[in-house]
């Protein structure tokens, strides 16, 4: 035989002899701790039943104490992980597995802390939506005004608040925004003060005006009982008597503010008409004779 074919046979056989040995060792291994690993597969059975059975147990004693669902639903998901997670630690203490344990601590640790610089964003609206869930500002129907829009509170998820405007837009806001920044609850009140300026001409009388301003507002249905109506003058404008009457109603929605202004601007302008009270337009002087100037009378203007 040549030798270097039986060199060859020598190391083919050298291999499988290692492989089977290696295969015999596993399966020695496999043998002493397949009944630590029967125990650490009935644990973490047992610990997923324990986990959905405390669950439910939680989101029953949180409902009865708390009707707040987004939060309720966030400690009863955090409390179903955290028995989870102990049920795998002690499954892989029973399979003696202590340093995977401390590696997958470290990954976790690892992993998170760069999580959180990626989606610091998110975690921040997170933990703003946490926030608005225990403090409640606003609720699910409010309407409010906040970053530049206006509208009904249509859904308040731990991450954005969805806002429906008056002219039917579905806006997402995120929630950092809507905790941190200015935000007006018109709801909170249930009444609202209405603001109209006029202005009158220099030569009415102010006390008719203020009399009559103050009657015909007072006279409106939508008024709220036990607010009175005020008017102030406060200025003299360029071509009238400024000034502002301000009256209450009870705050429907944002429709229904605008038709009482409406209403109230149209019943003021009846009275004053039917009064012969003026409601002047900015009145323009032309001056052609000032500091050398022509005289429109002294111009020499063509006829045609």
């Amino acid at each position: 035989m040549n030798p270097k074919n039986l060199k060859m046979k020598f190391n083919i056989n050298e291999g499988i002899n290692i492989a089977l040995g290696k295969m015999e060792g596993w399966l020695e291994s496999l043998a002493s701790m397949l009944p630590n690993l029967l125990v650490a597969i009935l644990i973490l059975i047992v610990f997923f039943f324990v986990a959905r059975l405390t669950r439910k147990l939680a989101n029953r004693v949180l409902n009865k104490f708390s009707n707040r669902a987004a939060v309720n639903n966030l400690f009863t998901t955090i409390i179903h992980i955290l028995t989870i997670g102990i049920g795998v630690v002690i499954a892989l203490n029973v399979l003696q597995l202590e340093r995977t344990i401390t590696s997958l601590l470290a990954g976790a640790g690892i992993l998170g802390l760069a999580m959180g610089f990626a989606f610091q964003d998110i975690a921040a609206n997170f933990i703003s939506g946490i926030l608005m869930a225990f403090r409640q500002p606003i609720k699910v129907g409010d309407i409010i005004e906040t970053n530049d829009y206006m509208g009904k509170v249509d859904k308040i998820n731990l991450r954005v608040t969805v806002l429906r405007t008056f002219q039917g837009l579905n806006v997402l806001i995120p929630n950092r925004d809507v905790f941190q920044k200015p935000l007006t609850n018109y709801t909170k009140t249930n009444d609202r003060r209405i603001d109209l300026e006029l202005g009158v001409s220099y030569a009415d009388d102010l006390e008719k005006v203020k009399t009559l301003a103050e009657k015909t507002i007072g006279d409106l249905p939508f008024l709220l009982k036990g607010r009175e109506v005020n008017l102030y003058y406060d200025e003299f404008g360029s071509s009238s008597i400024n000034f502002k009457v301000m009256f209450w109603i009870q705050y429907p929605d944002q429709p229904g503010y605008l038709k009482a202004k409406s209403e109230a601007i149209m019943a003021i302008k009846k009275a004053f008409d039917k009064n012969d009270i003026t409601i002047p337009f900015p009145i323009r002087t032309l001056d052609f004779g000032i500091k050398g100037g022509e005289k429109l009378s002294e111009m020499g203007i063509s006829k045609q």
